[in-house]
């Protein structure tokens, strides 16, 4: 996943020619820029197809609920490696994005018997992932500590394609200005970036072609849509996507068991 989201977020691998043509040395600073729309446009498609990606693994865990709750274990696992491990917020934020919505969050008895067959990614996800996405959504760089691989951008490539990233209403131009100064830091600390990333990509691991195959966006574009399906309108591609993941999410925890749930059990 770092190395693809390297390669797509032009961090690493970056010829000279590409330089040229971008007018800077590296992605991070691309994005900041007016003439960075296609690279925003790619950006938001892979953050959203791996979210949709995590979302269709939980979802489509059709066996009991202990089973649907230890593929949450595994991904809240995903989440934390991500980010303590490779130091890739992009991913990261991704793969919490999936975890938050609707679709998954309302899944009462498999998020129970997570908490009680896997109490410690519970905590871990409650406690720790859960304020620090929200920390880095608000721009608050100071919950990150030691180097990062690939920063937190898609606030400010929201921002800069017109979409409004901020929730919180009371705090809205302090979350935007907060949100470009971390982007601001990034363009910066570019090349910081760069060798980190480069040092964890090289030091010790072995690309497997198939799955750096698998882990790319036209790989996931076609697995979901099919070939032709992949050209359609991005907006009409995910809102029929939303309702089949709508649809699956009710198949495994109907919308009146979950209503009764909570009084059914102690």
């Amino acid at each position: 996943m770092l190395s693809v989201d390297c390669q797509v977020a032009r961090i690493v691998g970056v010829t000279d020619e590409q330089k040229r043509i971008m007018g800077v040395n590296s992605g991070l600073e691309l994005v900041t820029l007016p003439h960075g729309h296609q690279l925003r446009q790619d950006l938001m498609e892979r953050h959203h197809l791996i979210t949709l990606g995590v979302a269709v693994d939980i979802l489509g865990c059709t066996g009991t609920v202990i089973q649907r709750a230890t593929v949450l274990h595994k991904v809240i696992l995903l989440a934390e490696a991500l980010k303590e491990n490779v130091q890739n917020l992009f991913s990261f934020s991704a793969v919490m994005k999936a975890l938050e919505m609707s679709q998954i969050a309302r899944l009462e008895m498999t998020w129970r018997a997570l908490r009680r067959n896997h109490t410690a990614s519970a905590v871990l996800y409650e406690k720790k992932l859960k304020p620090f996405m929200n920390s880095l959504n608000e721009g608050d760089g100071s919950v990150v500590q030691g180097p990062i691989a690939v920063p937190h951008l898609v606030p400010l490539v929201m921002v800069m394609e017109g979409e409004d990233p901020v929730e919180n209403g009371e705090r809205g131009c302090e979350v935007l200005y907060n949100v470009l100064q971390a982007a601001r830091s990034a363009a910066l600390h570019s090349q910081d970036h760069q060798k980190h990333a480069e040092s964890l990509l090289t030091e010790g691991w072995e690309p497997v072609p198939e799955l750096l195959e698998a882990f790319r966006t036209e790989f996931a574009l076609r697995l979901f849509w099919g070939q032709q399906g992949a050209v359609a309108d991005k907006k009409e591609r995910y809102a029929k996507f939303d309702k089949i993941l709508c649809v699956l999410s009710d198949k495994l925890e109907p919308v009146e068991v979950t209503l009764q749930q909570p009084g059914a059990l102690t």
